[in-house]
């Protein structure tokens, strides 16, 4: 039995737009709901949510029976936490909060078996089939994304070193922190905050390093997309639940007399 190809970690790399969604509900019937919907990534996102590994897992099992890959987010660079999620069979990993080339480092390495990381091994996983996957150890270094997430003005000013650390498959830009660390935190859209991203992203764009982002306006989402980046989510699904709820019942009430 062969490794399955990873299509977005190839999609990035040929710089093909990816449409992605996050995914905090931590419930593997609600991914099981979005998976068909055709985005192309889906971010898990165990940092600021209550998922936990066996909520992660069945959310990787519901997004695996679609055509959507899902990343997962660690709660930190930890390689303890990097081990048992690509043993759970993880296609790709964003790590939050990377502010230097050391930690970049650090986080590829964890990723990689030795001589060339600090993965530590073991053949009977669900990654590996349960020890079916006879080419794993050979390829899963090549099909697994590494996204490093950026999120403070230190480390955009070392995006070009940390992204050109080998195994890096992109840069994630995170709105939400940048602007709390230039003191307008709740204001990830302030035109400060993309006045900083928006010409690191341009230098790495052409550098052919793929970079991405989180965003909750969909023409902005498309603006980025149009503009060079590659991977972008454009909501999330807590965010529908909430707003779908609340638009629902506002609807009704502005009907009764």
């Amino acid at each position: 039995m062969q490794l399955a190809t990873n299509s977005f970690t190839h999609a990035i790399a040929k710089g093909d737009k990816q449409i992605g969604i996050w995914i905090s509900l931590a419930s593997p019937f609600a991914a099981e709901i979005t998976a068909p919907a055709g985005y192309d990534w889906a971010l898990v996102d165990m940092e600021h949510s209550i998922n936990d590994y066996f909520s992660t897992l069945g959310q990787l099992q519901a997004f695996a029976a679609s055509n959507t890959t899902a990343i997962v987010r660690p709660e930190w660079n930890d390689p303890v936490v990097v081990k048992r999620l690509l043993d759970l069979g993880a296609p790709g990993l964003l790590f939050p909060m990377i502010q230097t080339v050391e930690e970049a480092e650090k986080a590829v390495a964890a990723t990689r078996y030795p001589p060339a990381g600090s993965r530590g091994v073991s053949g009977v996983t669900r990654a590996t089939k349960f020890g079916r996957v006879t080419d794993y150890v050979a390829r899963v270094a090549d099909e697994t994304t590494v996204i490093l997430q950026l999120e403070t003005a230190a480390a955009l000013s070392r995006a070009e070193e940390i992204a050109s650390v080998d195994g890096v498959s992109g840069i994630f830009f995170g709105p939400a922190d940048i602007a709390a660390d230039i003191g307008k935190v709740g204001n990830p859209m302030d035109p400060d905050v993309w006045a900083l991203i928006r010409p690191v992203a341009k230098k790495l764009i052409a550098q052919g390093i793929p970079v991405g982002t989180l965003v909750f306006d969909t023409g902005f989402a498309a603006e980025l997309l149009n503009d060079g980046f590659t991977f972008v989510a454009c909501g999330a699904d807590t965010t529908i639940l909430a707003r779908g709820a609340d638009s629902l019942l506002a609807s009704v009430k502005e009907q009764i007399k």
